[in-house]
């Protein structure tokens, strides 16, 4: 199975970003699936995670109100909304299903 992050980039304080993980293989519905960012210098965080009825299993308490996590089972996708972002957003994020990682996409919130 593999994972492809699409989506990030450049963005102003305030600004959005819809991220979107892309996993190929048949397992997907039945997996719950993670986000995940690191920033410079500091440790991996999860962001969010959602299960496979769509129902929020994680989310990190300070981006609450700001991201929102979904799925699209029949296309294999993962999403993670991103809104009114601030500087220290900026961080590389991946995509989880269990042992399995994307490549990462890079978000980058700078004025």
């Amino acid at each position: 199975v593999q994972l492809v992050e699409s989506g990030g980039g450049l963005v102003h304080p305030g600004g959005s970003l819809r991220l979107s993980c892309a996993a190929s293989g048949s397992t997907f519905s039945s997996y719950v699936m993670r986000w995940y960012r690191q920033a410079p210098g500091a440790e991996l965080e999860l962001v969010a995670g959602i299960n496979s009825e769509g129902i929020i299993t994680n989310f990190a308490d300070s981006l609450k109100g700001r991201f929102t996590i979904s799925r699209d089972n029949a296309k294999n996708m993962v999403y993670l909304q991103m809104n009114n972002l601030k500087f220290e957003d900026t961080a590389v994020y991946y995509c989880n299903k269990g042992i399995e990682w994307g490549q990462g996409t890079q978000v980058t919130v700078s004025a």
